[in-house]
């Protein structure tokens, strides 16, 4: 699966459309857990999924089946690993990391309980793997291993002890840096995953109401929080250590709040928007809005409800640190059509001016085709969207590319794709074209 700069996931209901982002987070919950010891951290009431546990979340639930996976990711900046035998000479230097996992579940014998384990981890990098997997039968030792030419393992001198089980789902255990001479590298490639991780940012489908009142401390919370939660934290502590949004070259830059104000006046939502401080040296925020030039002040929860839902959604788009991964779940809730359609173009300029990639999972019609219209205008180069639609077969959940074209036409409209009304004007459209060749 392809995940262009704006991956567009449609589908169905119960289609698997969630369950492609809620791996993602899995492996970003487990990349922050602080046990180490933990495979795969399923969640719990503060992480951004809970998923229960391995025979909940295995297909079929079968627990002799394993989860795997493989990922591949650019790097913002090449990664060079120095040759350990000569400090100044480099031993690899690439900008595509690849990491491959594999877990399992051992059954302790009573019915449902027992606990996963590590089947397999490798990383590929310019063509070579470094990996582990059990040694024996029981999952207790590993055994590291190389896969590729100019390149081994030196085993340092003394006992040949056995290696215990890896960090998480990713980690080489720091034996490994002990009885090899050479492994040390191991290390940036693990970080090179955790950066990865640690660069996903997620927003739910059902968010906050809105507050007559919002309290903040001065902190700086990491996200938007999974309901939107922290959106009003977010944009006071970005005007507070005074940052910029950049709007491309030649542009003046704007706060991160005057930025979402211009967005929502361009959408057409309000004319203006602040956070102000109740008091001098209170606590307490207020959201005040204007819904035109001639209207009054009035908070945020006296306006239409759409305002507060897609407020998070633009903050973080702006909010997050460039080259961040957006995971985004259904941001068209409650939104107006046109809105939807002109979310679309906060997505686009938001991958152009911070090179953030944004994951939709999405139900709209009205955002599909702005997208497909900023392709055909040459407001998003085609490459730059990945559209995928999910659906079920036989109990399983298959996921098809939809092709589209510099037109922004989709060859490969999927049946039914919204319902009766979209599927007759695609067969409107196309008795249309007919029609004008048969002339």
């Amino acid at each position: 699966m392809r995940l262009a700069p704006i991956p567009g996931l449609f589908g169905t209901n119960s289609s698997g459309k969630s369950s492609l982002l809620q791996f993602l987070l899995l492996l970003r919950q487990t990349a922050d857990a602080a046990d180490r010891t933990q495979v795969l951290h399923f969640g719990d009431e503060r992480s951004p999924v809970e998923l229960g546990t391995f025979p909940e979340v295995v297909f079929g639930h079968d627990t002799a089946r394993s989860i795997e996976w493989q990922l591949e990711w650019q790097l913002p900046t090449p990664l060079r690993i120095a040759d350990p035998a000569a400090e100044a000479s480099t031993l690899f230097e690439g900008d595509s990391v690849r990491f491959s996992g594999s877990v399992g579940f051992r059954a302790n014998g009573d019915e449902g309980t027992g606990r996963p384990y590590v089947q397999r981890l490798a990383y590929g990098f310019l063509g070579h793997e470094f990996a582990m997997e059990p040694s024996g039968m029981d999952a207790a030792h590993y055994a590291l291993q190389h896969l590729g030419a100019g390149f081994e393992f030196t085993r340092s001198r003394g006992r040949l002890w056995p290696l215990p089980h890896p960090a998480k789902c990713y980690g080489f255990p720091d034996q490994v840096r002990a009885y090899y001479q050479n492994a040390s590298f191991l290390s940036d490639l693990e970080l090179s995953f955790e950066s990865a991780m640690a660069g996903l940012y997620y927003l739910g489908p059902l968010r906050d109401h809105p507050k007559r009142q919002y309290s903040w401390a001065g902190d700086r919370p990491r996200d938007m929080g999974r309901r939107g939660e922290k959106v009003v934290d977010a944009l006071l502590a970005a005007e507070e250590s005074g940052e910029r949004i950049s709007r491309g070259r030649g542009k003046k830059g704007l706060t991160l709040q005057q930025r979402v104000a211009q967005w929502l006046l361009q959408l057409d939502l309000i004319e203006s928007f602040a956070v102000r401080r109740v008091a001098k040296g209170s606590k307490l925020f207020q959201v005040l809005v204007r819904r035109d030039k001639r209207s009054p002040e009035v908070l945020l929860t006296d306006v239409g409800f759409g305002v507060s839902q897609i407020l998070p959604v633009i903050t973080l788009c702006y909010y997050a640190p460039e080259g961040s991964t957006l995971l985004l779940e259904q941001p068209e809730i409650h939104l107006h059509p046109n809105v939807q359609m002109g979310m679309a173009d906060v997505f686009v300029d938001a991958v152009k001016t911070r090179k953030v990639q944004i994951v939709v999972e999405s139900h709209s019609e009205h955002l599909l085709r702005r997208l497909q219209r900023r392709v055909a205008d040459r407001e998003l180069p085609l490459e730059q969207a990945s559209l995928l639609f999910c659906r079920k077969e036989a109990g399983m959940s298959r996921l098809e590319p939809l092709q589209m074209n510099l037109f922004g036409t989709i060859d490969n409209w999927p049946e039914n794709f919204f319902g009766d009304e979209c599927g007759e004007i695609a067969e409107t459209s196309k008795a249309a074209l007919r029609h004008r060749r048969e002339g």
